[in-house]
């Protein structure tokens, strides 16, 4: 089984994971007896996406413990001298904020360190399973970190979870479409560094699971949309409507689509808009969030493509 599933490891040195898509259906599902889908995943993991995690951590880092040079007379498995002792050290200093004294000397034995990140992510809540890939993919070695990310992705998506890695945070957003719209954003918008800096900590806010900030997730989405219109109208001091009505008298923006990005978040020109109006409402949501980052995503994208090809 994972055999299919963990494939291109000699080529890339990593793991990848066949798309999943066009998979076999099972003989029960086949005949309607069990369902081919699942429902979406949201303040929950099943035991299916929980070992699905597990064995991609395992792929990924532990089955590359890079054995430390052996010594005679000493074991050869030290944690400390390893590829992954700066993981486990900020693992145990971090993470689970236990005394680095307590991380077991070896890797290998029956109480070693990976026995012990074992049974702490069997034992696991839902979300404190999401915090520790989430942890992993910043703190793990760099060179494995993109495919680790990847890799869980695919395996989010099969099991339907409501939520994938997104510029290194988990985010609850279910769509592989939503999710390239962030992604190329982020990466589109490079030359506009204030763009990008508000896009990321949209993001940041939105994926905090103890303590999300939806309110100000909405705003720095929103300023994402209003720095990128001021710096390529050219108008620093220009008010979000203003850069939108210079962007499509250079014919860079579509009038329909002005008037509806306007229409959208009730932009009205003399009381800061949008801003203001959505700040006031004490109701907002994750999902008020998402739509707001997912829409001024897709916008820089437009406008970008827009002014490129211009």
């Amino acid at each position: 089984m994972w055999n299919a599933l963990f494939c291109n490891i000699a080529e890339r040195g990593l793991i990848t994971v066949k798309h999943h898509k066009g998979a076999i259906l099972k003989f029960s599902q086949r005949m309607g007896i069990t369902s081919a889908e699942k429902i979406i995943q949201i303040e929950s993991i099943d035991v299916d996406l929980r070992n699905s995690l597990w064995s991609v951590l395992s792929e990924i880092y532990w089955k590359r413990f890079n054995l430390p040079k052996y010594h005679m007379g000493d074991r050869c498995d030290r944690v400390s001298n390893s590829n992954l002792g700066s993981l486990f050290t900020s693992l145990w200093l971090h993470y689970f904020k236990l005394p680095i004294d307590t991380i077991p000397i070896f890797f290998y034995d029956e109480k070693n360190a990976l026995n012990r990140i074992r049974e702490n992510f069997f034992s696991a809540k839902w979300f404190e399973i999401y915090d520790f890939i989430e942890f992993v993919a910043v703190h793990g070695p760099k060179a494995m970190n993109g495919a680790f990310i990847a890799t869980c992705n695919d395996f989010l998506e099969r099991e339907n979870s409501g939520y994938r890695f997104v510029c290194g945070k988990i985010v609850e957003i279910s769509s592989s479409d939503e999710i390239s719209e962030i992604d190329n954003a982020i990466s589109k918008s490079t030359p506009y560094y204030g763009v990008k800096q508000h896009l990321s900590s949209a993001i940041s806010l939105l994926s905090d699971r103890k303590n999300p900030d939806y309110r100000n997730s909405i705003k720095e989405s929103i300023s994402a949309v209003e720095s990128l219109c001021k710096s390529i109208s050219g108008k620093d001091n220009a008010t979000l409507g203003a850069a939108l009505k210079e962007l499509e008298k250079n014919n860079l923006l579509h009038p329909a689509l002005k008037s509806a990005f306007s229409s959208l978040y009730g932009y009205t020109n003399d009381t800061g808009g949008i801003r203001h109006a959505l700040m006031e409402e004490s109701t907002l949501t994750g999902a008020d969030a998402r739509f707001m980052l997912i829409s001024c995503s897709a916008f820089v994208n437009y406008v970008i493509a827009s002014t490129n090809s211009a």
